[in-house]
C-alpha cells in the first residue's frame, strides 16, 4: 500500500518500452466490429502478476446490449461502461467499493433516455456509475443558454443537465496491455459528441492500472475538429456511498476557497467536510471550491470512513481542472445515500451562469486538450495518514476562505 499511495502522489512518466503492446479492437465502428464476449488473462500473455480483462454485453430489461468492460488487476477490479460513454460503473479493493446505490439498479442503455424529461433531468434515469462525466458542450444544471444557430444568429436553446457525454456510447474501444513490466492494462476508447452546425468535439479517453495495483488512472484526451473555437465543460462526477460513506464520514483536500451553491447549502457550509447518516428528506447540498496546488500544479482530495481506516484519494491537475464540486445528498438509502467529488472545468451552474464567471473554457480549432484524475484506494489507516500529510503539505499553512453566502447569480 504504501508503493500504491507513493505511485499515486509522485505521479511518475510511465516508461515506454520498443516491444509492441498487445492491442485488441473489441468494438469499432470504422471497422463494424462488435465483440459480445471476449477474456484476456496474465497466462495468455506470460506475464507474471495475476490479471484479467472481460468483456461483457448485458441483456435483460433497458440493459439490453450495454457493453461493459471488467479489468481486474489482481487486487483492485473496476469496470468500464463503453455505452454509456466510457463512464466506470464502479471499482473494488478489498472491502472498499468505489461506487454507490442508485434507485436506478440497471446499466440503462442510452437508447432509453429521454434527456429532455422533467424540465432537462432526464439523465437522471440512468444515473448510477461511480464516475460519469459531464460534458462535453455543456455540464450543470438545466436552463436557457444561448448558442449561434445555421444562420449565425444568436439563438436560444434548453440546456439538459449534465450534457451528453454520459449517453453517447463509444465509436472505438480497444484493450491495451504494455509488452515491457509492469505490464500496464490499459482500456482505451473514443466518444464523438459532433453534430452538423454544431460542436465537432472528440474524446479520447484510456482507464489504466498495473497488475497488483490499489491506482488507476482516468487520462482524457479533448480534441475540437471543427474549424472555429469551441466552448467545453467538463466535471467527473464521481460519487460514494456505503461502505465509505456514513455518520462521521469526512471529505479532506487542499482548498483554498470554499463557497455555498445556494442559500439552503449556506446553512452548513462552516461543516461542509461532515457526514451524517441517511436522513429522510434530506435536500442536496453543494460546493464550490478552488483546490489549491504544490509546485507541481497537482491538488489532492479524499474520502475517508467514519473509523478512519479506509479511504479513496483522488489527485489532478489544478490547472487542467481548477474547480472543484462537493455534492452531499445524505437522503434516504431508498432515495439514493451519496456524495460526489468532483474536479472540473467549471462549476455545475448552468453554462450561462458560468460563462458569466469566466469559468467556460474555449478549445481553438484543431487543439487537444489533456483532462484527467489518479485515484487511489486506501486500505489502511497508514494510508489515510499519508495522504492527510500529502493534503498539509500542498495546503502549506494557508487558511480556507468559507465564504457565508452563495456566487452572485445573474
Amino acid at each position: 500500500m504504501r508503493i500504491a499511495l507513493a505511485t499515486l502522489l509522485m505521479l511518475p512518466t510511465l516508461a515506454s518500452s520498443a516491444a509492441e503492446p498487445f492491442r485488441q479492437i473489441i468494438t469499432s465502428a470504422t471497422r463494424g466490429v462488435r465483440t459480445e464476449q471476449w477474456t484476456l488473462t496474465h497466462r495468455d500473455l506470460g506475464t507474471p502478476t495475476p490479471w484479467s480483462i472481460r468483456k461483457l454485453t448485458l441483456h435483460g430489461g433497458r440493459q439490453e446490449g450495454v457493453e461493459v468492460v471488467v479489468v481486474d488487476n489482481g487486487v483492485l477490479t473496476f469496470t468500464v461502461v463503453p455505452t454509456r460513454g466510457m463512464g466506470i460503473l464502479e471499482a473494488t479493493a478489498g472491502d472498499v467499493r468505489l461506487g454507490w446505490e442508485s434507485p436506478v439498479r440497471e446499466v440503462v442503455h442510452p437508447q432509453y433516455i429521454n434527456l429532455e424529461q422533467r424540465g432537462g433531468l432526464g439523465w437522471l434515469e440512468g444515473f448510477n456509475e461511480w464516475m460519469v462525466r459531464c460534458g462535453l458542450e455543456w455540464a450543470g444544471h438545466p436552463g436557457k443558454d444561448e448558442f449561434v444557430n445555421n444562420v449565425g444568429a444568436k439563438s436560444e436553446m434548453q440546456l439538459t443537465l449534465h450534457g451528453r457525454i454520459a449517453n453517447i456510447p463509444a465509436s472505438e474501444v480497444e484493450v491495451v496491455v504494455d509488452a515491457a513490466p509492469p505490464h500496464r492494462l490499459r482500456i482505451r476508447g473514443r466518444v464523438d459528441e459532433r453534430m452538423f452546425y454544431g460542436p465537432k468535439l472528440e474524446l479520447w479517453t484510456e482507464v489504466s492500472t498495473d497488475p497488483g495495483s490499489t491506482v488507476f488512472r482516468i487520462e482524457d484526451s479533448l480534441t475540437n475538429h471543427g474549424a472555429h473555437e469551441q466552448e467545453f465543460q467538463m466535471i467527473y462526477h464521481c460519487n460514494f456511498g456505503a461502505p465509505l460513506l456514513d455518520a462521521g464520514s469526512r471529505v479532506a483536500g487542499a482548498f483554498r476557497r470554499v463557497t455555498p451553491f445556494n442559500a439552503h447549502a449556506a446553512k452548513d457550509v462552516e461543516r461542509f467536510t461532515e457526514y451524517g447518516g441517511p436522513t429522510t428528506g434530506f435536500v442536496e447540498q453543494v460546493y464550490c471550491i478552488e483546490p489549491a496546488a504544490d509546485s507541481t500544479g497537482r491538488s489532492l482530495v479524499m474520502i475517508q470512513n467514519a473509523r478512519a481506516d479506509r479511504g479513496v484519494a483522488m489527485t489532478f491537475s489544478v490547472e487542467a481542472l481548477p474547480y472543484f464540486t462537493l455534492w452531499k445528498n445524505l437522503a434516504a438509502t431508498q432515495e439514493g445515500y451519496v456524495t460526489g467529488l468532483e474536479p472540473g472545468t467549471s462549476y455545475p451552474y448552468n453554462r450561462r451562469v458560468e460563462r458569466l464567471g469566466g469559468r467556460v473554457p474555449r478549445l481553438a480549432a484543431g487543439a487537444t486538450r489533456k483532462l484527467g484524475i489518479d485515484v487511489s484506494v486506501l486500505l489502511s489507516r497508514e494510508d489515510l495518514l499519508r495522504a492527510a500529510n500529502e493534503i498539509k503539505r500542498i495546503q502549506g499553512g494557508r487558511e480556507v476562505q468559507i465564504d457565508k453566502q452563495p456566487f452572485k447569480v445573474e
